[in-house]
């Protein structure tokens, strides 16, 4: 099994040119062993509550005296080991023995006549001094017109995340590097503010992600380090109270409260929203029905709502007016919520199936837009909220799919254009005018189900759509290569004279990984012919 379920670009110029190698200090070994000393913890109460149930106990029946007093049960009596290693007397087995003359004997023969140096640099017989280091450096560096693109993937249940470098003028797309994860990625939101710090200054960047898993953890890593082992911080039950290390966790599980809290989700997360205002805020929202703001310079809930009385799966952030939060939910409503007053009435939409993404328009804040599981689009007003939610009257709806409108996007640089991707397969193009949408492209760009499509936040870069999905294969997509797209936004695509060969960028792989009978990118390769269907 081989998938990729959330996806988020990171801006040109974000990103350290040379990224750095996590190394393992003192303080960071100390962080680490007792990281491992927590998770060896959990690991032996897991044990002590399994074996309570097999006498018949239920967890809840275990008291925390009983769990002190629960211990794994290790033999401590070596004797009989030791007895039969003793006539090899290994504890001085690495003792010089005396030669002939009384002397030690020297096992390498004349070691002490060898020459050594204190670096590669000084030995006169080493002549290809760094070139090593020079080519890795080149591999891992990152130039200004290059965009990093993160992707949460699942490959054979193992969980991580791919940092992608794209490199647009090379239509070169490969791995950078990777981080394991602890769990089933199910979003990513890229965060420009170093996380942990007691203030944020105004000029001072970052380039992290924040990670929702099936955990009721959002992990923060930082992009510009390459080989990290642990998150640079953890908001939720796994964080710790220590205000010097925000990323050390502390996972007592008899401790943990399974009802609904003010200071950390209990279920999965289900979507992330960064604030780029307020850029300290982060909301996220989860399986256990609430929405949850975090502030990233103490890494703690700063406030918790409880708007939806189902999962709710999907936030987003007005553009504008950037105290205002939308939330769709499993209970078919959306909800348009100032985070500064948690007390006032909502304003609520309904809908008619389960919300799965919600987006604002970048271009004219007062509007966004709804898709839903039975494959609907839904464009509606804040200024004209209804009564009740039954009674929502949005500006256009758009059967866009047959199945699920699994993932949305609004081009941020380009008025009009958005995209849809659905279970069925297809990605389809839009245009939306003032006469209301109308479809550009559909294409199955051999990716199985979509799960993912996030248009590139730079204008250089503006028509370059990725898209990824339940094949686990990550395909960049310059859209303005397409002739129904050039004749949509031709105002906005640079003219030619010569025929535009259509752009499909993904990383290369070797036929033997690739399933049998079927090229690399699925029917991408058909062109512009074939596979879509224009207006």
């Amino acid at each position: 099994m081989s998938m990729i379920t959330a996806s988020a670009w990171v801006p040109r110029g974000a990103a350290a040119r040379l990224p750095t190698k996590y190394e393992i200090d003192d303080a960071e070994l100390s962080r680490i062993s007792q990281l491992a000393k927590l998770q060896l913890e959990d690991a032996k109460n897991d044990l002590h509550f399994a074996q309570a149930e097999s006498r018949g106990a239920s967890k809840t029946d275990v008291s925390d005296e009983e769990v002190e007093h629960l211990q794994v049960q290790l033999p401590q009596s070596h004797g009989d080991v030791d007895n039969n290693l003793a006539e090899f007397n290994l504890e001085h087995y690495d003792s010089d023995v005396p030669g002939e003359n009384g002397d030690a004997a020297l096992k390498f023969g004349n070691a002490q006549a060898l020459a050594y140096y204190n670096s590669n640099a000084e030995d006169p017989y080493i002549t290809l001094q760094g070139a090593e280091d020079e080519e890795e450096r080149e591999e891992l560096e990152v130039l200004a017109t290059d965009n990093m693109v993160v992707a949460a993937r699942v490959e054979d249940e193992v969980a991580h995340l791919e940092v992608y470098i794209y490199e647009d003028e090379a239509d070169n797309l490969y791995v950078h590097h990777d981080v394991m994860l602890p769990a089933i990625p199910l979003c990513v939101e890229w965060i420009d503010v170093p996380v942990g710090r007691s203030a944020v200054d105004s000029s001072l960047k970052g380039n992290y992600v924040a990670v929702g898993t099936f955990d009721p953890d959002i992990e923060l890593w930082d992009l510009d380090t390459i080989d990290s082992m642990y998150p640079n911080a953890i908001l939720g039950p796994g964080a710790t109270d220590s205000k010097d290390d925000p990323g050390l966790g502390k996972k007592k599980k008899r401790k943990r409260s399974k009802k609904i809290n003010e200071e950390y989700h209990i279920d999965a997360i289900l979507s992330l929203a960064a604030n780029r205002s307020h850029r300290n805020l982060l909301a996220s929202s989860s399986a256990d029905k609430t929405v949850k703001l975090w502030d990233l310079t103490t890494t703690k809930c700063a406030r918790s709502y409880s708007y939806h009385t189902d999962k709710v799966c999907a936030t987003a952030w007005n553009p504008r007016e950037s105290t205002y939060l939308l939330s769709g939910s499993y209970d078919r409503t959306v909800v348009v919520a100032d985070m500064r007053a948690p007390d006032t009435a909502a304003p609520r939409w309904g809908v008619e199936s389960d919300v799965e993404a919600v987006n604002w328009n970048p271009h004219d804040p007062n509007f966004f837009y709804i898709t839903t599981e039975n494959g609907t689009v839904h464009y509606n007003d804040i200024r004209a909220a209804p009564q009740k939610p039954e009674a929502s009257n949005p500006m256009w709806t758009l059967q866009a799919h047959d199945q699920s409108v699994s993932a949305f996007d609004v081009n941020p640089t380009i008025p009009g254009f958005l995209v849809t991707g659905s279970t069925d397969r297809e990605i389809k193009l839009w245009n939306v005018q003032s006469t209301g949408p109308s479809m550009i492209v559909s294409r199955n760009l051999g990716l199985g189900k979509i799960f993912t499509t996030k248009f590139a936040p730079d204008a250089e870069v503006g028509f370059r759509l990725a898209a990824a999905g339940s094949k686990g294969s990550m395909q960049i997509w310059d859209t303005s290569t397409n002739s129904a797209v050039r004749r949509a936004f031709g105002s906005r695509v640079a003219s030619s004279n010569e025929d535009v060969k259509e752009r499909l960028v993904g990383v290369e792989e070797d036929s033997s990984d690739s399933e049998e009978g079927e090229e690399p990118g699925g029917n991408a390769a058909d062109g512009a012919g074939g596979s879509m269907d224009e207006d």
